[in-house]
């Protein structure tokens, strides 16, 4: 099995928990994922992490690796999928249209909450993943977030405009994969 020469670097990514993303404005981002789009470098770097106890996923224009999961480790990340749902949630307010090449400022959004109650309520109900209080702080700090797991990316550092990256739409397919049946929809919880 032969490994493209750039699998350090693939492994030095992915293995933090980021994504590599086609629509990356980081050249070397996108290189990688050139080399991991080709068939014969996929099927050889998924071989390879699987012999290490990693999962090469090739979502809609990213990769990212998952992992076997114990039952706490499980517990951890449907605690942190509702994180993402309450986020995502929040931006898909300020827009629905907030999806991959999606461009931004945080001005942007602290604008519209001045004039969307909606908006404003769902940015709050933040806080309790974030620690601050003022909006700006929760605002920022739910942007680094999205920063660190490689969602988004600061494309312009003078007018602090955003870009949203494919791998977002992990994001989204996750919220999509939710399936509540038509015979608990109407019910009341305890």
């Amino acid at each position: 099995m032969e490994v493209p020469i750039q699998t350090a670097d693939i492994f030095k990514i992915l293995s933090k928990g980021q994504f590599i993303s086609s629509n990356s404005s980081d050249k070397i981002i996108r290189n990688l994922y050139t080399v991991m789009e080709d068939d014969y470098h996929f099927e050889n770097l998924y071989a390879y992490f699987t012999n290490i106890n990693f999962v090469l996923e090739k979502g809609d224009e990213y990769f990212y690796f998952s992992r076997p999961e114990t039952r706490v480790d499980l517990e951890k990340k449907i605690e942190k999928a509702f994180e993402w749902i309450d986020i995502l949630d929040f931006f898909k307010t300020f827009d629905n249209a907030f999806t991959a090449g999606y461009r931004f400022t945080s001005a942007d959004i602290l604008v519209r909450i001045n004039t969307d109650a909606e908006l404003e309520a769902k940015l709050d109900s933040l806080k309790k993943h974030t620690d601050k209080i003022k909006h700006q702080d929760i605002l920022d700090k739910i942007l680094k977030k999205l920063i660190d797991d490689t969602f988004i990316e600061l494309e312009n550092e003078i007018t602090h405009q955003f870009k949203i990256l494919t791998s977002f739409k992990y994001l989204e397919q996750l919220i999509l994969a939710i399936n509540i049946p038509d015979e608990v929809k109407d019910e009341i919880p305890e």
